[in-house]
């Protein structure tokens, strides 16, 4: 499920970003995609393509990981995102939902480090 008024376009810096037509109340979800999940050696190849910049974690000992189907690998991080995400290992899916409302032609963020307000440095700032 991905909201009718969600869309994807250039952005000036960082790529491909998801924005939306028209304004999102706090609490909504906007998308739930499934995954395609991977386990540990998956992972060690993934990590040699370009798919390692839109894999997460997964699994309560993230000893797997995932491709999220749908928008879910296309939202840019943030440390003050606008919406967070939700892993569900049983059902192998990712829910996003909205932290704050958000305004028509914005575009809808996600903190890396799966804490919508966790600062630590994301992994592609600590590289060099």
């Amino acid at each position: 499920m991905i909201k009718n008024c969600l869309y994807i376009k250039n952005t000036e810096s960082k790529g491909r970003g998801v924005f939306t037509t028209e304004k999102i109340k706090k609490g909504t979800v906007i998308e739930e995609a499934p995954v395609i999940v991977m386990n540990r050696d998956d992972k060690v190849l993934v990590d040699q393509t370009s798919l390692h910049d839109y894999i997460f974690d997964w699994g309560d000992d993230k000893d797997k990981c995932c491709i999220a189907l749908g928008f879910v690998s296309i939202y840019n991080h943030s440390y003050s995102s606008n919406c967070e995400y939700f892993m569900d290992f049983e059902e192998d899916t990712i829910q996003i939902k909205t932290i704050r409302e958000i305004q028509a032609g914005e575009e809808l963020t996600i903190n890396y480090n799966g804490d919508w307000n966790d600062k630590k440095p994301v992994w592609f700032e600590t590289i060099g």
